[in-house]
């Protein structure tokens, strides 16, 4: 009896041997790999936009650079910015036949050329010898020329060369001798179009202060 439990334990202890001896030469099973975290799946956030090379001028920034404040008609919109200019506004529709634009210009102090000068620039962009006529008025201190041109206008493009001749059109100008050098403001079109808007460009005079 005692020599069949000694032979049972033997082989018990033999089978336990060889079950420790194969999970010990078992290969390691390789890790799992882990889920991609939701921060890697998700699309990179989108650039910020880039400033724009030209934003448009705060009215601020306008005064600060020409040294003068002036007040927009409410029936004027505030155009995109343009190369040379300090301003553009639009007025009426989109059609060109029915609206008018004013430009504004300012070059730095004792540049852009004097009045007269620059008077004579502008008739020479209409057709032969136009109509024109021209006063002066005092506004807050502010020496202002105002000057009106009409007939065949030549419309100049950037290389001041003519784009076509537009009968019927009108010039109202002024050159404002600000306290950092002289400010032109100069608003083109239609001549019943210019008529109508004239007395909102008289009123934009009439509001001009140095800043």
């Amino acid at each position: 009896m005692i020599r069949w439990v000694g032979g049972v334990l033997l082989v018990a202890i033999l089978v336990l041997g060889f079950v420790a001896w194969k999970r010990s030469i078992a290969p390691t099973p390789p890790p799992q790999a882990s889920e991609p975290s939701s921060a890697s799946t998700e699309a990179p956030p989108a650039p910020a936009p880039a400033a724009p090379d030209h934003p448009t001028p705060a009215p601020d920034d306008v005064a600060a650079t020409s040294g003068i404040l002036w007040t927009v008609p409410a029936d004027w919109r505030t155009g995109s910015p343009r190369a040379m200019r300090l301003a553009t506004y639009m007025v009426g529709g989109s059609d060109p036949r029915l609206s008018a634009e004013c430009a504004v210009f300012y070059f730095g102090q004792g540049l852009g050329g004097g009045v007269d000068e620059n008077i004579d620039r502008w008739a020479g962009q209409f057709s032969g010898t136009p109509n024109s006529a021209r006063s002066v008025l005092t506004e807050h201190g502010m020496k202002v020329t105002r000057v009106e041109i009409a007939g065949t206008f030549l419309a100049p493009g950037v290389d001041m060369q003519s784009q076509a001749q537009l009968n019927g059109w009108k010039l109202l100008g002024a050159i404002v001798e600000g306290p950092k050098g002289n400010v032109f403001f100069k608003l083109t079109g239609p001549a019943d179009m210019i008529d109508r808007t004239a007395d909102d460009f008289d009123g934009l005079l009439a509001s001009l202060a140095k800043h």
